[in-house]
């Protein structure tokens, strides 16, 4: 069985989850932190979380296990059937990962607060402002669909959707505002009732700290 290695606060890591819940592939799932100390950096020389560990190989980077999942389990599939549209479904979600996330993780903004000495404002004032591009630019995106959908790309969640919901709660969490973008709205409603999102989110993860933790 594959292991997938993460941690309950790794969006990265809830896309892949989601992945393998909506094609119904089963897995393990390993925090990181249960692991031994250097252990992690030895499987993953680029030390990012998620890495999914199949047989003797590790593979790092969500978007290289998206796209090995997508080639090992073809049905379903997570993109549409159009050409036109998995292009559209994958410009999608690399706008997340490359343009919205890379820039707004946990070590861009402690290297901002601790190396160049921003202060926490002025840290947030980037992380919104990077999010609020990525947001307006995805709700244009859907905006301009020839058909539209009540999901990203189509009538059934997949690429697309699975970045977006993740990014849509780091959001919130880093308190941007998501109410101006209804269509991104109205794809998170429909996503998050369903089970393949719902067992993926960072709290059903065995990982996510409990009360007496939190103390």
């Amino acid at each position: 069985m594959m292991r997938l290695i993460s941690r309950w606060q790794n969006s990265a890591g809830e896309r892949v989850r989601i992945a393998l819940n909506l094609k119904g592939i089963s897995y393990r799932y390993i925090p990181v932190s249960s692991l031994e100390t250097g252990e992690y950096h030895r499987l993953n020389p680029q030390g990012l979380l998620p890495a999914l560990h199949i047989g003797d190989h590790v593979v790092p980077q969500s978007s290289a296990i998206l796209s090995y999942i997508e080639e090992r389990y073809p049905d379903p599939s997570l993109l549409p059937d159009d050409p036109a549209l998995r292009a559209q479904a994958r410009g999608f979600a690399a706008h997340i990962a490359s343009e919205m996330h890379s820039l707004t993780v946990q070590r861009v903004r402690h290297f901002l607060r601790d190396k160049l000495g921003d202060s926490e404002a002025e840290v947030k004032q980037w992380v919104l402002h990077w999010l609020g591009l990525g947001f307006t630019a995805l709700e244009e995106t859907l905006a301009q669909r020839q058909i539209q959908s009540p999901f990203c790309f189509g009538d059934r969640p997949g690429w697309a959707d699975l970045h977006l919901i993740p990014q849509m709660s780091n959001a919130r969490r880093l308190g941007h505002d998501l109410s101006p973008y209804p269509l991104l709205l109205s794809v998170e409603q429909r996503c998050v009732v369903l089970d393949a999102f719902r067992s993926a989110r960072p709290e059903a993860q065995p990982d996510f700290p409990k009360p007496d933790d939190l103390a």
